[in-house]
């Protein structure tokens, strides 16, 4: 990102050209963001606090600005800034810097760079420079018009508006890379038109539909850049409300209340699913369930039932192969009478169809070109949202199922032994990294482990889907608990376990130059219980683990094991058991540190013994309600739900 540098780097398409560069920084905001539908909302945040801070700039800048930038910039560093930018100005910003970053990752699909500065301006005073890099630098933006309407670009009719609101703008190709720049000054009020009279004569007015668009009062510049300020104003609204939506049903309610009545008196939002969107014609499908009519909105909520009956009869059958512009669609005359225009876009991101939008309203005359084009790029943006949606439920889909493959099915019951479980995995980062297991190792003896692996999602998974079988093999093998854990050690360090984390690091995506295989850390509470007339014999061990406590009858507490080292760290290390026996009323608690570690502010839960003391208050409660009673002490010790995974595991003497 930066200026444009030497013409034998890159080639520059645009009206005008940056200022010339100079290691001097102007006031200026940067960030990276994900090329996900929450960049374009992000993006505006970044502007919105990037003018706030100029505004309260001292009146002049220091006189000597840091020599040393990563960025060329340019030469006309500000010396004075206004005490006030003009609130025009900002909104223009905000538009440009939206719709370059939807187009960034709508076509690009990387990560965005975002760079906004400050310039002097020789005769306005100052100036705004944008630029939006991304990292697909061989799909060119397009500025050509449309033949018709109906024939918008794929690529969206951004340029054209960022040209109508900047003062020169342009595109900058490296290689791996692109940049779109532009640069905005504030502009001066335009004169009313007049007739040649004193009085000023009002502009032709536009479609009703379009009155709801304006950010402001009709100015008295051109028609055309009032719409187009309007319809940004809109898109940049609409993009904030369906940024970071999850639920794909919650995405179509939603266009239905963007749509309705701004741009059209009724819509119908209908979602494919992803196999069947895949194929030809709507009705070509082999065995496929079709189209699902996810949403109907009217402006006349009493008419809402009767236009899903009528729609459901007859779905949209686009065309193919499939495109986002306009297409006619037969007017619902038995629900709503007999004269209307109606029209369907596809719903399309990364090149695959995600549902239709169809949009209607009653009358003879069709929808102004305007309003086809808006909604043409509000359907890019519904779209975004839908497959961010969908990508989410399937890494949540898939999280799932992981996690119930590292888990055991049921636990056993153990003569003699209560046993309580509560696991609960943060709701976001995949796969937990905690898990426990409970299982009988044969000659009369039952094992239990509760672990925490270093990192979560595929990468945990690697270690625990290693850890928990070998667990198994080697307690019903007859090995003792010290030994478990030596071989499991090194099971950890071996050139097997690096090959497997490998193959989850590429699982989750690629990573810096050098980044090589990576040791997991494992620490890990493994015991062995043995029943015998009046208790339970209790022999176990903590790698790197929580302690566990011991709760007396008596409310005493006491710990039950003493720490050792991690497993996955040191080779040359040799790990040994402690025995205890569990008495009628004696109670074991086993936790991961999202108990021990969970934070309310600077504190932590057990701090100051803090789950001793959570646990010296269980006296006389059965397993079940003593591991109920510390998840809901962990949960009420913050504000906030907690942050990291949670497991803890209650064994009770009967």
């Amino acid at each position: 990102m930066g200026a444009i540098p030497t013409q034998r780097e890159t080639v520059s398409l645009g009206a005008g050209a940056p200022s010339p560069t100079t290691p001097h920084a102007p006031p200026a905001a940067r960030a990276t963001l994900a090329g996900s539908a929450h960049a374009p909302g992000a993006a505006r945040d970044l502007v919105r606090a990037a003018f706030s801070e100029w505004r309260d700039l001292p009146e002049h800048l220091p006189e000597h600005l840091p020599e040393h930038s990563p960025q060329h910039l340019p030469e006309h560093v500000p010396e004075h800034v206004p005490e006030h930018l003009p609130e025009r100005l900002a909104e223009d910003v905000m538009l440009v810097v939206s719709e370059l970053v939807t187009n960034a990752v709508v076509h690009a699909g990387t990560d965005v760079e975002l760079l906004c500065r400050l310039e002097d301006d020789p005769e306005q005073g100052h100036a705004v420079v944008v630029e939006v890099c991304d990292h697909h630098p061989s799909r060119a933006p397009r500025d050509n018009p449309p033949e018709t309407p109906y024939e918008t670009p794929e690529y969206g009719r951004g340029l054209r508006l960022v040209a109508a609101l900047a003062d020169a703008w342009g595109v900058t190709y490296r290689r791996g890379a692109k940049t779109v720049w532009a640069r905005l000054l504030p502009l001066a009020p335009e004169p009313y038109e007049t007739d040649g009279t004193h009085g000023a004569s009002p502009v032709a007015p536009l479609d009703p539909l379009l009155e709801a668009l304006a950010p402001e009062p009709r100015p008295s510049c051109r028609d055309g850049d009032w719409l187009n300020r309007g319809a940004l104003s809109f898109l940049a609204e609409a993009s904030d409300l369906l940024a970071g939506q999850l639920d794909e049903d919650l995405v179509a309610a939603l266009t239905s209340q963007l749509l309705v009545p701004r741009l059209a008196e009724w819509c119908g939002v209908w979602l494919e699913d992803e196999v069947s969107g895949h194929g030809g014609g709507w009705g070509e499908w082999a065995g496929g369930p079709g189209p699902r009519l996810a949403r109907v909105w009217h402006g006349d909520e009493g008419r809402i039932e009767e236009l899903r009956r009528a729609l459901e009869k007859e779905p949209p059958r686009p065309a193919e192969p499939p495109r986002s512009g306009p297409e006619p669609f037969t007017w619902p005359g038995a629900a709503l009478g007999p004269r209307g225009a109606a029209l369907a876009y596809r719903l399309i991101a990364g090149g695959r169809p995600l549902g239709t939008l169809v949009i209607g309203r009653a009358g003879p005359g069709a929808f102004p070109d305007e309003v086809t084009g808006l909604v043409e790029d509000l359907g890019r943006r519904v779209a975004l949202a839908i497959g961010a949606a969908r990508q989410y439920a399937r890494q949540a889909t898939i999280s799932a199922v992981l996690q119930r493959g590292l888990l055991p099915g049921a636990v056993a019951e153990i003569p003699g032994v209560r046993s309580a479980l509560v696991h609960e995995p943060r709701e976001q980062g995949g796969p937990s990294g905690d898990f426990y297991d409970l299982f009988p190792a044969g000659d009369g003896r039952w094992c239990f482990a509760i672990g925490d692996v270093q990192g979560k999602g595929p990468e945990a998974a690697v270690v625990i889907g290693l850890a928990r079988p070998w667990l198994r093999l080697l307690a019903r093998e007859g090995y003792g608990v010290a030994d478990v854990l030596d071989r499991l050690n090194h099971l950890l360090l071996d050139d097997a376990t690096e090959a497997a984390d490998a193959a989850a690091r590429a699982f989750v995506g690629p990573t810096d130059p050098g980044d090589g295989p990576q040791t997991r850390f494992l620490s890990l509470l493994y015991g062995e219980l043995a029943p015998f007339e009046g208790g339970v014999r209790c022999t176990l061990a903590s790698a790197g683990h929580p302690l566990p406590l011991l709760l007396g009858p008596d409310g005493s507490v006491a710990t039950a094991a003493r720490p050792q080292t991690l497993l996955g760290v040191i080779e040359d290390v040799t790990y040994t058991s402690d025995v205890l026996e569990l008495r009628h009323g004696d109670s074991l608690l086993c936790v991961t540190d999202g108990v021990t570690e969970r934070r309310s502010g600077v504190r932590q839960f057990d701090d100051g013994d803090g789950l001793a003391v959570a646990l010296a208050g269980c006296v006389g409660l059965d397993a079940e309600l003593i591991a109920e009673r510390i998840r809901r002490l962990v949960h009420e010790f913050g504000e906030r739900p907690p942050e990291d995974d949670l497991a803890l595991l209650v064994l009770q003497a009967e």
